[in-house]
C-alpha cells in the first residue's frame, strides 16, 4: 500500500507537468496562468545529509564513517507572484532521506538481538553501524523573492508524510551493561537492531532555497531542509535524544 501511494504520487506530478506542457511552451493555459502571475516548475535533484542529534551527545564518541547513499528528490510546484519581487510557492515533492554511518559509542542506550543470547537491552559501549532509508511525500509552502532577473531566494515550512521507513543496523565489537551503565557486563561480537516501526509518520521543518536562471526555462537550485521534530515517535525511549533530518538538495528545475 505504501509503495502504491508513493508511485501514484510520482505519476500525479508528471501527469500535471505533462498536461501543462503537452501543447508547447506557449499554450493558452500557460498564457492565462502568466497573466494571473502563476508560474509552474518541475525539479529533480540529489540530496546529501543525514539524521543527527543537535548537538552530538556525549554517548557518541566518534563518527568512523559516513555514506550519504543515493538520495533523489522530484518536485512539481506552482508560484503565485503578487508583484515583481514577491510570490508564494506551493509544491509536492517525492524524496528519499537516508544515510549509512559507523560510530563509536559509550553507554549508548540500546535494545538489540544476538544470535546466541537473544533479546538484550542496556548501555552499549562499542560500535554501531546504522542504515536509514525513509521515503517521504512532502508539501513545501515557501515565500519567494526575486533578487534580480536571474536570482531568487525562497524560505518557509514543509510538512511530510513518511510512506516507507527503515532505521536499522548492527552493534559490534563491544559490551553491554544490563539495564544501566553499572549493570553486569556482557561482551558481544555482533547484534542487530531495528527501530523502523518506531519512526514517526508525520514530519515538518524549515526550508530555505536559492535558484539561478541559467537559461530561459532552466534553473539551477539548492534547497536546505531542516527537520524540526524528532524522527521517532514520542513514545520511543530507546534512543534518549532527538534525531533531526538535515539535508541539502542540489539539482535542476524547468520553469514553464
Amino acid at each position: 500500500m505504501k509503495k502504491k501511494i508513493f508511485l501514484l504520487s510520482l505519476i500525479a506530478i508528471f501527469t500535471l507537468q505533462y498536461s501543462v506542457s503537452a501543447q508547447g511552451d506557449r499554450t493558452p493555459y500557460l498564457i492565462k496562468s502568466a497573466f494571473r502571475g502563476i508560474e509552474y516548475q518541475v525539479k529533480a535533484g540529489f540530496s546529501i545529509g543525514g539524521v543527527s542529534p543537535i548537538p552530538l551527545p556525549a554517548e557518541i564518541r566518534a563518527i568512523e564513517s559516513y555514506n550519504p547513499t543515493l538520495l533523489i528528490a522530484v518536485e512539481g510546484n506552482a508560484t503565485k507572484w503578487f508583484d515583481d519581487n514577491w510570490g508564494l510557492l506551493v509544491g509536492i515533492r517525492l524524496e528519499n532521506k537516508g544515510m549509512k554511518t559507523d560510530a563509536k559509542v559509550k553507554n549508548y542506550n540500546m535494545v538489540m538481538t544476538t544470535a546466541d543470547q537473544g533479546y538484550m537491552s542496556g548501555a552499549w559501549t562499542g560500535y554501531v553501524r546504522t542504515k536509514v532509508r525513509n521515503s517521504y511525500l512532502t508539501f513545501p509552502v515557501l515565500a519567494s523573492y526575486k533578487i534580480s532577473s536571474r536570482w531568487l531566494i525562497r524560505g518557509g515550512l514543509y510538512a511530510s508524510y513518511m510512506a516507507e521507513g527503515d532505521f536499522s543496523g548492527t552493534a559490534y565489537d563491544g559490551y553491554l551493561r544490563n539495564g544501566d551503565p553499572t549493570g553486569e557486563k556482557v561482551f558481544v561480537t555482533e547484534a542487530s537492531y531495528d527501530f523502523s516501526d518506531d519512526l514517526r509518520r508525520f514530519a515538518w521543518g524549515a526550508q530555505i532555497s536559492g535558484e539561478w536562471r541559467a537559461f530561459k526555462h532552466l534553473n539551477v537550485y539548492a534547497d536546505l531542509t531542516w527537520g524540526l521534530n524528532d524522527i521517532f515517535k514520542s513514545s520511543f525511549d530507546v534512543i534518549t535524544f532527538n534525531m533531526y533530518p538535515i539535508y541539502m538538495n542540489l539539482g535542476f528545475a524547468y520553469a514553464f
